[in-house]
């Protein structure tokens, strides 16, 4: 019976369940997607999807809290500069798990998980536009110059070269 069974265990004691998820987590993160088994890929949202969800947030502690999961430095800088900046107003849902088929060597469910907001395909082709921030007492930006294109003075600079060669002679 599977009473009260959370965590699908992958055939693998804690250590090197923990050690497989935080590399596979570290190479979704780079990659933006990857390919693995469905039992592994549904292993990893559940593991992911916490660790972008505290991404959100950029803070010391939070830094900290996702770097004793993910061990490597580089993962982390990666998820609070350019994931998180993609996710920020999303409220869940981070990642998506696609189902490509059975492996030739021995028929395993491969799908293939990947970051949802870094996919142009699914995402209907539309780029993410940065928004800027407004602060108080701003000016907006129609702000419109009242001098003419016409009065503006035109540089003389070729003019006074051919003047001056005829003074020279």
């Amino acid at each position: 019976m599977r009473h009260g069974k959370k965590v699908n265990h992958l055939s693998r004691q804690s250590g090197h369940r923990k050690a497989m998820l935080a590399n596979m987590a570290c190479s979704l993160i780079e990659h933006k997607r990857i390919n693995t088994t469905v039992a592994k890929a549904k292993a990893l949202k559940q593991f992911v999807e916490p660790l972008v969800t505290k991404s959100k947030e950029d803070t010391t502690h939070n830094r900290r809290i996702v770097f004793s999961y993910l061990r490597n430095k580089y993962a982390v800088t990666e998820l609070f500069r350019e994931v998180s900046a993609k996710v920020g107003d999303r409220p869940g849902g981070y990642t998506r798990i696609i189902k490509l088929g059975n492996r030739l060597g021995d028929n395993a469910d491969m799908a293939m998980i990947e970051l949802v907001d870094f996919n142009e395909l699914y995402n209907g082709g539309k780029k993410e536009e940065k928004k800027s921030k407004s602060r108080r007492g701003g000016k907006s930006k129609k702000v419109e110059t009242t001098v003419p294109v016409a009065e503006t003075p035109a540089p003389e600079a070729p003019e006074t070269s051919s003047e001056e060669t005829p003074s020279a002679e």
